[in-house]
C-alpha cells in the first residue's frame, strides 16, 4: 500500500496548537512562558510556508520553535506531521515518539508514529500504535488497513481475517480490500496444506488435496497420479473416484470419465453432479441417448436447481425427438443462463421441430452472436497475453 493513501494530512490551525500550550504549560513538563511572541511568530511563519507547499521552510521553523520550547508537544506533532507526509519515516519516528512522551494524549501523533514504524518495516512497533489509535476511530479506513498490512506481514492471519472483515463491512466494494482478504486466506489455507503433510504426507487427503491443486493449475497428469494414489489408500470413500472422473471430465477423455463416476455413484448414488456428468460423458460418446435421459431425470429430480443436468436434459430429449418435452428445462435454463449459447442452439431446434421458424431463425441468430462474442474474447486474451509478453522483453 502507497504511503500517500495511507497519510494522515493533519492541519492543525493555531487554535488547535494553543489547545495544547494550555495545558502543557502547566504541567511539569512544561514551562509557562515557552508560548511566547517568538514562538507564536513562527508558528504563523510555518503555516505560511506549508500554505506554499515549502515543507523545507516548514520544517526549519518547527525545528526552531522547538528549540525555543523543547517541551511543546503539539509542536513535536506538527514538525513530524511535515516528515511523514514527505516520507521521511526516520525522522518523522524520532520526532513523534518524543512529542508522545511529553504528551501521550495525542491520537494523530500515535496513528503517525504506528503508520511510520509500519513504513519502515518495523510491524511489532507499528501493530500496537496503530492498535491504539483505532480504539479512538475504530471506523478509520486507512488505520484499519494499514493494521491488517501488519498482521499479514506478522503472520497474524486470523487477526487480519476479522480486521480486513470488519472494514469490508463497510467498505464492500474495496477491491484492495477484498485482495488482502483473499491473500489472507490464501496463506492460512497453504499453512494448513503444509500441516497435513508434515502429520502425513502419504495421508489420503494430502494425496486429494495436492491433486487438486495441481488440477486447478491445470495439471491434469499430475492431478491423475495423486488423485490414484489416494484410490489406492481408500478405494471405497466417496469423492475420491469423483476427483479422477472430473479430471478426466476436463480433459475430455469420455471413457474413463463415464467409468468413474460410474464408480463414484457405486458408492454415492446421490450425487448429483457426478450422475449429471456420467450422463454428459454418454452423450458426448453418442451413447443411446435414453440411457442418458435416466441418469439426467435422477440427476434433476434430487437436485432440481442443477441447471447443466437440465441442459442436458433437454439435448437428450432433442435427440430422440421428443422437443417439446425439452422446452421447459430450456427456459428454465434460460433465466439462469441467457448468455450460454447452447441453450439457445437447443432453443432453435425445439422451435423448428414445433414449426414456429420465426422463433428458430432468432434464437440461431442469438446464438451466432454469443458463439461470435465467445471466440472474440478468447481472442482478445491471447492478444492481450502476446502484447504482455513482448512488453516483458
Amino acid at each position: 500500500m502507497s504511503a500517500a493513501r495511507l497519510s494522515l494530512r493533519l492541519n492543525l490551525s493555531l487554535s488547535l496548537l494553543l489547545v495544547f500550550f494550555v495545558p502543557l504549560s502547566a504541567s511539569p513538563q512544561a514551562k509557562g512562558d515557552e508560548v511566547s511572541p517568538a514562538v507564536e511568530r513562527l508558528y504563523a511563519e510555518a503555516t505560511q510556508a506549508q500554505q506554499a507547499n515549502d515543507t523545507a521552510t516548514a520544517i526549519a521553523k518547527y525545528q526552531a520553535m522547538i528549540k525555543l520550547a523543547p517541551h511543546l508537544a503539539a509542536a513535536y506533532n506538527n514538525l513530524g506531521m511535515l516528515y511523514f507526509n514527505d516520507r521521511d519515516y526516520e525522522h518523522a519516528v524520532e520526532t513523534l515518539d518524543h512529542g508522545l512522551k511529553l504528551h501521550v494524549s495525542m491520537p494523530t501523533a500515535t496513528a503517525m508514529l504506528g503508520l511510520s514504524y509500519y513504513q519502515l518495516g518495523q510491524n511489532a512497533k507499528a501493530e500496537p500504535l496503530i492498535k491504539k489509535a483505532l480504539s479512538g476511530k475504530p471506523d478509520d479506513d486507512q488505520l484499519e488497513l494499514a493494521l491488517a498490512q501488519v498482521q499479514i506481514k506478522q503472520s497474524e492471519y486470523q487477526q487480519a481475517a476479522a480486521t480486513l472483515n470488519h472494514f469490508l463491512e463497510r467498505n464492500p466494494k474495496d477491491q484492495n480490500g477484498w485482495y488482502l482478504l483473499g491473500k489472507t486466506y490464501l496463506q492460512m489455507s497453504q499453512d494448513a496444506l503444509g500441516k497435513i503433510n508434515q502429520i502425513d504426507p502419504n495421508s489420503v487427503v494430502a494425496h486429494e488435496i495436492t491433486g487438486e491443486i495441481d488440477e486447478s493449475m491445470h495439471n491434469y497428469e499430475l492431478a491423475l497420479v495423486e488423485y490414484k494414489k489416494a484410490i489406492e489408500l481408500a478405494p471405497n470413500q466417496p469423492g475420491i473416484h469423483l476427483h479422477v472422473a472430473n479430471t478426466y471430465w476436463l480433459m475430455t477423455n469420455w471413457e474413463p470419465a463415464e467409468k468413474e463416476f460410474a464408480a463414484e455413484l457405486a458408492i454415492d448414488p446421490n450425487n448429483c453432479s457426478a450422475r449429471w456428468k456420467l450422463a454428459n460423458s454418454m452423450l458426448e460418446l453418442n451413447e443411446p441417448a435414453d440411457k442418458a435421459l435416466a441418469e439426467l431425470n435422477q440427476s434433476v429430480e434430487r437436485c432440481p436447481n442443477l441447471m447443466q443436468a437440465r441442459v442436458d436434459r433437454a439435448r437428450a430429449l432433442v435427440r430422440l425427438e421428443r422437443q417439446q418435452e425439452a422446452l421447459p428445462d430450456l427456459k428454465l435454463a434460460l433465466l439462469d443462463n441467457p448468455r450460454e449459447p447452447s441453450i439457445h442452439f437447443l432453443l432453435a431446434s425445439v422451435y423448428r421441430a414445433a414449426g414456429d421458424q420465426a422463433q428458430a431463425a432468432e434464437e440461431t441468430k442469438i446464438y451466432a452472436r454469443l458463439q461470435r462474442e465467445a471466440r472474440e474474447a478468447v481472442a482478445a486474451q491471447a492478444a492481450d497475453v502476446v502484447r504482455v509478453k513482448k512488453d516483458a522483453q
